[in-house]
């Protein structure tokens, strides 16, 4: 009997914003899986976050608040030192053990570099690969020699092979197109620019409340 597909979708997420969600939800539906949404406390791929990991998990938090098949994961958060998925993978195998089919969701120009990432052969033998793709930015002949070689064979056109082998499989996964970035985010709000329709609610909220990004206090209303 299959078990449940564990999917962990990580990224600084500073701050997370409506294209992540459109991402995870749409990898929720169709692998028919709950996402974990897992902030990294020290990316070794990027420069120093924006925001720091508690205010960057807060306002995970409440982009999800109780939706149902996403969840945040602190994993990361909990853990001193570089974020590195090896490491990550490593003690979710020792507390779910071997079996449990585990899927990383991960952006395609984030798969594209895999080969620069830490142990990165030895990620296969630990979880699956799930890569969203958006229109225009696939993977078709993008492949490193390295990479390519080590993705041979393990390629499936369906999600449910995912369910049926612990590791190992890469799912391409196409994605709505969406115009959210973080990058573009943060220089709209520190230029004032028009910003808050791209992320949930909420998470406008704890930024302007917070003064994150360069975002101003919210000005009473002239009486």
């Amino acid at each position: 009997m299959n078990q449940q597909l564990h999917v962990l979708y990580g990224g600084t997420f500073d701050p997370v914003h409506n294209g992540h969600l459109a991402v995870a939800r749409h990898a929720r539906d169709a692998l028919s899986a709950e996402v974990h949404l897992m902030p990294a406390a020290d990316p070794p791929h990027k420069g120093p976050t924006h925001a720091d990991a508690r205010q960057r998990a807060e306002m995970l938090a409440l982009a999800i608040g109780t939706e149902s098949g996403l969840v945040l994961d602190r994993r990361e958060l909990l853990r001193d030192g570089p974020s590195y998925t090896i490491d990550t993978l490593r003690a979710l195998r020792g507390e779910i053990g071997q079996q449990v089919p585990v899927a990383l969701l991960v952006g395609a120009d984030s798969f594209l570099g895999l080969s620069s990432w830490r142990s990165w052969q030895q990620l296969f033998e630990l979880a699956h690969f799930v890569v969203a793709e958006r229109p225009g930015n696939g993977l078709e002949d993008r492949l490193p020699a390295e990479l390519s070689r080590q993705t041979d064979g393990r390629w499936i056109e369906s999600p449910a092979g995912l369910h049926h082998d612990p590791a190992g499989r890469i799912l391409r996964l196409q994605q709505p197109l969406r115009s959210e970035s973080a990058s573009d985010i943060r220089r709209r709000i520190r230029d004032q620019d028009a910003w808050q329709d791209q992320l949930p609610p909420p998470v406008a909220a704890y930024i302007v409340e917070n003064g994150l990004y360069g975002a101003g206090p919210v000005m009473p209303a002239s009486l």
